[in-house]
């Protein structure tokens, strides 16, 4: 096949096992040509800069520039290029945080090669491909009502086990305000109470457990 004619790919992972076998496993499809693969968002940017790229293949949990980041980047120095996530990641939050940023495509690392291969093609084609399990998911996410930067905050308090009284200490409200918030996202959430809006959370990757 000419050149013109066949998909470039650019990688995009910190594991250089996964890249190793991707370049493989995509180098046998007469159709598709990995231009190359990087280690960092940063190097990505760069081989953009060098190399014709049609679909780029992102992981989202990098060390600099995470996934989300990386996929706004390639959007923003060309809209036309197309972004699949590949990940072992799968909560509602990664999910929707990636398709905002402008994912075509979001497979786990244990996609079958063929799908891999039919999704690049996919979104060559300017289409998306959402597995089921990842489409339920995304509906679901995008069903809820979004939490506000400062519900985000409290939340990571409630997980923390802070009550009312100290979350309205340390960011200046008083308890009644605190509390309301509480609510609010107890609500958003559909949940029962803080105790498993915290673990909701944890679960759906709104927060984690490192986060200050």
């Amino acid at each position: 096949m000419p050149p013109n004619e066949l998909i470039r790919i650019l990688i995009v992972d910190d594991h250089p096992v996964v890249r190793a076998g991707l370049t493989s496993m995509l180098g046998t499809q007469p159709a598709l040509f990995v231009v190359g693969s990087a280690s960092t968002g940063q190097e990505a940017l760069c081989m953009l800069d060098k190399f014709s790229v049609d679909v780029a293949i992102v992981d989202l949990r990098m060390p600099g520039m995470n996934g989300v980041e990386v996929i706004d980047a390639i959007k923003r120095r060309g809209p036309l290029r197309r972004i699949i996530v590949l990940t072992n990641f799968e909560t509602d939050e990664d999910i929707y945080r990636a398709v905002q940023a402008g994912a075509h495509a979001y497979l786990l690392k244990d996609t079958s090669q063929q799908e891999i291969v039919e999704a690049i093609h996919l979104v060559h084609a300017n289409k998306r491909h959402f597995p089921p399990q990842i489409a339920a998911r995304l509906a679901e996410r995008v069903a809820r009502s979004p939490l506000t930067p400062r519900e985000h905050q409290i939340l990571q308090m409630l997980a923390k086990g802070l009550t009312n009284k100290e979350i309205g200490r340390v960011l200046g409200i008083s308890e009644n305000t605190a509390r309301n918030h509480v609510n609010s996202i107890i609500e958003k959430l559909q949940v029962s109470d803080r105790t498993e809006a915290a673990t909701t959370a944890i679960h759906q990757g709104l927060i984690s457990l490192g986060d200050s």
